[in-house]
């Protein structure tokens, strides 16, 4: 995979003790017992897909990837899990040593998935394998379900652009994580700095209403920000009369005004009257930029009207009503010793109910139809089918600790499109329904 235009690598702490309290024992008690050596395989999946859902969108592995780089216990750390009485000092010792040194096979992202597809694959010893599960998890199940949400905006939006707002509703880091997810998805643009820094995703923002409120009338706001953003900027227009503001807009900037945008109201109805608006005044190129809570099911009842772009805050950066995928990391096979050359063994949680999961050291497929339409997941333990052997899902991401597959974001979002374009066109529906591919066991 191509290695340039992968943003600023910027510096972040260990991710070391972004984990649960019971990887650490876990591995204590594994040390102790002699079976922390094990070669063992775990795979992160869903059961099943949020309700609803068609399909789902693989995001973070990128963000995975630089975790597991960063995946180490400084000293301060290790002081802290001492003072804590955490671990034992056999532990501490095994924990001051620890790098990730074994395989990684995951989904490319933003590739689409399914209940069942093993999306991420990791290989190695149980110790190592076991203190990631944590902080995996917490990237794949936050980015997922962004780029989800944000893949049905996308395809709600119909090529209009999608602008990601949503930095003020949520965590300063997980805004800057939610940003990368939803370019993957399909948005144009961020309002976030720290994401257009960080990944290179391209950046917008002109004004606020605090801006138009600042200054002594409508008229003298547009003017400031025309004198010194350009005829090609967006006007906000609905601080206090739509049409007026409008007016005063194209006076002020001229038939180049680049945009308006529109906050609030009854979208599809002031949309249609600014267009005219726009028109007779000779604006015909300016363009219409709405916001205002947004999800996907607003921006489809929108697609009749004159909107040129769509601005989205809250229900983008909390999942759109599914803030999570429900993704779980399992041991599903394992060894009886650290010898590479020794068996693995599938093994499985046996439970009741719809926590039971299949053992084995997996692989996954798509099989297409005679239109070259994606029909069915298909997962083995054996081996791969022939017809099936050029249809593979999981890449490579880490060989021997070291990364191996770092692309640009602008390859997964290309990848997701492609991924999109190759379901069944149910997969585009917002109404509720099954997954729009089943899984199959082979």
């Amino acid at each position: 995979m191509n290695s340039a235009d992968l943003g600023r690598r910027v510096g972040v702490p260990s991710t070391a003790l972004f984990t649960d309290q019971y990887e650490l024992t876990m591995v204590q008690a594994a040390l102790k017992a002699g079976t922390a050596g094990r070669r063992s395989v775990f795979e992160a999946f869903t059961r099943r897909l949020p309700e609803g859902r068609r399909y789902g969108v693989v995001a973070g592995i990128g963000r995975v990837l630089d975790a597991v780089e960063n995946f180490h216990f400084d000293d301060e750390m290790l002081a802290f899990l001492r003072d804590q009485h955490i671990v034992d000092g056999p532990t501490l010792d095994y924990l001051a040593d620890y790098r990730f040194s074994g395989d990684i096979w995951g989904y490319p992202e933003g590739e689409v998935y399914f209940p069942g597809s093993p999306i991420l694959r990791v290989e190695g010893s149980f110790a190592e394998c076991v203190l990631l599960e944590t902080v995996i998890l917490s990237i794949l199940n936050h980015d997922s379900a962004i780029a989800a949400a944000a893949s049905r905006m996308s395809a709600a939006a119909g090529g209009r652009r999608l602008i990601e707002m949503g930095a003020r509703r949520t965590h300063e880091l997980s805004a800057v994580a939610s940003a990368r997810a939803a370019y993957i998805g399909g948005f144009d643009t961020t309002s976030d700095l720290a994401a257009g820094f960080r990944y290179n995703i391209p950046t917008v923002g002109t004004s606020a209403h605090a801006f138009t409120l600042l200054h002594d009338s409508e008229r003298d706001a547009f003017r400031a920000q025309v004198d010194s953003l350009g005829r090609d900027t967006t006007l906000l227009v609905d601080t206090y009369d739509v049409t007026a503001a409008v007016r005063t807009a194209v006076e002020v900037a001229g038939p180049e005004l680049g945009a308006v945008r529109i906050d609030s109201g009854d979208l599809l109805l002031v949309a249609h009257r600014v267009r005219q608006q726009l028109d007779e005044l000779g604006a015909t190129g300016t363009k219409i930029v709405v916001t205002s809570d947004l999800d996907e099911y607003a921006i489809a009842s929108l697609a009749a009207a004159p909107v040129d772009a769509y601005g989205v805050g809250t229900q983008l950066v909390t999942g759109s009503g599914q803030p999570t995928c429900s993704m779980v990391y399992k041991l599903v096979a394992r060894a009886s010793s650290a010898d590479p050359a020794d068996e693995l063994l599938p093994v499985a949680k046996k439970s009741m109910g719809a926590k039971s999961s299949i053992g084995g050291r997996k692989w996954a497929a798509r099989r297409l139809d005679e239109d070259g339409v994606a029909e069915a997941e298909v997962i083995g333990t054996g081996p791969v089918p022939p017809e099936l052997a050029g249809r593979q899902l999981l890449v490579e991401l880490v060989r021997g600790g070291e990364v191996v597959a770092r692309e640009p974001l602008d390859a997964a979002r290309e990848r997701h499109i492609a991924a999109r374009a190759g379901l069944p066109m149910s997969a585009m529906q917002l109404s509720r329904g099954e997954p729009v591919l089943p899984t199959e066991y082979v």
